[in-house]
């Protein structure tokens, strides 16, 4: 039985993750994050001008939208594209109680 190992911390923004790096930090499969960036509901920035898989960087933000969209899939057994669009309503929802707080308003 081969054993996994998770990363867990926080990755600076300067920093960036392979494809093998994203998927093992969120315990998936690298076809797991292949299919949600060529759904364009995950980010990805090609390293080179070819978009070839294995020269994907994600970014930290790309890691905590991966999560995210992990989360809503498994705890609610939703689609790529309904977690994604919950993923996005929440996180406009917390753009937009920043704003609330900043103008007091809240």
């Amino acid at each position: 039985m081969e054993q996994t190992t998770s990363l867990s911390g926080v990755l600076l923004e300067d920093a960036a993750l392979t494809l093998e790096e994203l998927a093992r930090a969120c315990d998936v499969e690298p076809d797991w994050v292949v299919r949600h960036v060529h759904a364009g509901v995950l980010g990805g920035e090609p390293v080179v001008a070819t978009v070839q898989v294995t020269s994907w960087r994600f970014r930290s933000n790309d890691l905590a939208r991966a999560r995210r969209l992990l989360r809503v899939e498994r705890d609610f057994d939703a689609n790529e594209d309904l977690a994604a669009l919950v993923v996005d309503m929440t996180d406009e929802i917390r753009r937009l109680r920043a704003r609330l707080r900043v103008l007091g308003i809240e």
